[in-house]
């Protein structure tokens, strides 16, 4: 395999060494229309081959680490400018505050993307053709996964995301998001090794870079599910609620006659779709209101999801705790059903920081404080006869938390308010992200967004019916629920992380075994 490589080209020059810097920033600037909006999902192939081009030309590892970062600069510092949206305009921070936490988060993406660059150069041989096929990739899957969960995790704009609309869709079922991820730079390192290499080098890293495509577009049409029961009739309603009016005292009864007008248009779909915190307040506030809805929906037979926040009291009398949840109300059942959301959003629903520091720091301007994660392992909701996996706001981007309620589901819902982020992109990379967990499980996923992009999404990740954005709306259609378990389901990521950890072992292996041996030579 690959040993440490020790460069002997001569040093490069201050100029060029910011050139290639800048290369990277560029490189990885473009990488972001590789996702929703832009679509360009050639890109997630051509930016990391211009970043491994540029790691085989490093000098050094220090230099490798220095590429990467720029590298990933240019990725979040274009692919989550939105976040400015969300903090300033609508938290209402100072611009130095969130310029800072915008700064933080980018810094933190970037320091992943270095400590792999250090790590490409100084032990994974990017300049032979084990190293950019197989070495390379099997880094980068290790460090999206582990960035993805880490300290919370942010796995935002992963490779794999971007190929929702591509052939490589097709092997979402077997390994999802990791697998793309690898099978992309696989495809980059082939694009590198074809064009700097002769025959026969060439000729294998061409078929490597098409067997996965290939295979992509055999599986594109498998089902991997079945068909569970007769199709279902639904309804989205999308309040299309301005942000900065959401939670106003005095515009709290225009919000609830709002939806009570579009569940009223809703009424006799057999399962209506509230998108997320959709009342003013506390569910504690309004039994009236919702007991309303309830009643209402029974009589026309259906059943109802709905978004909310929600106040528990503890046992021991201590203080409530808040939940941002989600309601099911079923047709005839007496008792109401709670999903509570696991995977909270820091800084905007929770605070790890000391209490006098959360009361400087509060950045999203909600009318309460902390929210408490909900219990791990909730399963599938019941709601009109079908198993329903739920999440809310970004916690569809965790597909490992969601894996075991989705296995037992029939249909996936995610509810989220995305008019935080305005008119950006990030409503669009947030669809892309719900459509690939539809792909990966074979199911359809039914999206309530207060104000877009709520949509029908297919079991193979196509958004069949959309409701017009920062409108408000009743999305109504048919979705057919389904049952049983693709790989990934069944799997997760763990087969793809093993793989690329074991690739990586057997690199780590031969070092220390050529340091053991040098060890013995030379007491």
């Amino acid at each position: 395999m690959a040993d440490p490589v020790t460069v002997t080209d001569p040093p490069h020059t201050p100029r060029a060494t910011w050139l290639r810097r800048l290369a990277g920033l560029l490189a990885g600037a473009c990488l972001t229309a590789a996702f929703a909006p832009h679509d360009q999902w050639y890109l997630a192939l051509l930016a990391p081959a211009v970043l491994l081009l540029l790691w085989r030309g490093a000098a050094t590892a220090r230099e490798g680490a220095l590429l990467g970062f720029w590298f990933a600069l240019g990725v979040y510092a274009a692919g989550t400018w939105w976040l400015y949206i969300s903090i300033r305009v609508f938290g209402q921070a100072p611009v130095w505050v969130a310029l800072a936490v915008m700064a933080g988060l980018v810094l933190i993406m970037s320091a992943y993307q270095a400590a792999l660059g250090y790590v490409v150069v100084r032990w994974l041989a990017p300049r032979s053709t084990v190293g950019a096929l197989l070495l390379v990739p099997a880094a980068w899957v290790l460090v999206e996964w582990w960035r993805g969960w880490f300290l919370s995790g942010f796995p935002w704009l992963a490779l794999g995301y971007s190929q929702t609309d591509t052939w490589l869709a097709g092997l979402a079922p077997l390994g999802g998001v990791p697998l793309l991820s690898f099978m992309l730079l696989v495809g980059a390192g082939a694009l590198v090794v074809s064009w700097r290499e002769r025959m026969p080098v060439r000729a294998l890293a061409l078929v490597l870079m098409v067997l996965p495509w290939t295979t992509g577009l055999a599986l594109r049409d498998r089902a991997w599910t079945t068909p569970e029961g007769r199709p279902l009739s639904v309804a989205i309603l999308q309040g299309a609620i301005p942000q900065d009016m959401k939670w106003l005292v005095a515009n709290q009864q225009n919000i609830l006659d709002e939806y009570a007008r579009l569940h009223a248009q809703a009424l006799g779909a057999e399962l209506i779709l509230w998108p997320e915190s959709a009342l003013p307040d506390l569910a504690n506030v309004y039994p009236q209101y919702i007991s309303g809805v309830w009643t209402a929906a029974n009589r026309r037979g259906s059943a109802v999801l709905m978004g909310v926040m929600r106040a528990e009291q503890q046992e021991d009398g201590a203080d409530e705790l808040y939940f941002n949840s989600l309601l099911a109300l079923d047709v005839g059942k007496a008792e109401p059903a709670f999903y509570d959301k696991r995977h909270l959003v820091p800084f905007g629903e929770y605070f790890p920081v000391p209490q006098w520091v959360r009361n400087w720091l509060r950045l999203m301007n909600l009318p309460y404080s902390d929210f408490t994660p909900g219990r791990a392992g909730q399963g599938p909701l019941t709601l009109a006869g079908q198993k329903v996996s739920a999440s809310i706001c970004y916690e569809d981007a965790y597909p490992g938390q969601l894996r075991a309620a989705t296995a037992a589901s029939t249909l996936l819902a995610t509810v989220t308010n995305d008019a935080w982020f305005g008119r950006s992109g990030a409503r669009y990379q947030h669809l892309q992200i719900s459509r690939m967990r539809a792909l990966e499980a074979r199911r359809p996923l039914l999206r309530a967004a207060n104000d877009g992009v709520s949509a029908l999404i297919d079991p193979w990740g196509r958004a069949t019916l959309t409701a017009p954005e920062f409108r408000s709306a009743v999305l109504r259609g048919p979705v057919q629920p389904r049952a049983g378990l693709t790989p990934y389901l069944a799997l997760g990521d763990w087969p793809m992380i093993g793989v690329a950890s074991a690739l990586l072992a057997v690199v780590a292996l031969r070092h220390l075994k050529k340091r053991a041996g040098a060890s013995i030579k030379d007491p």
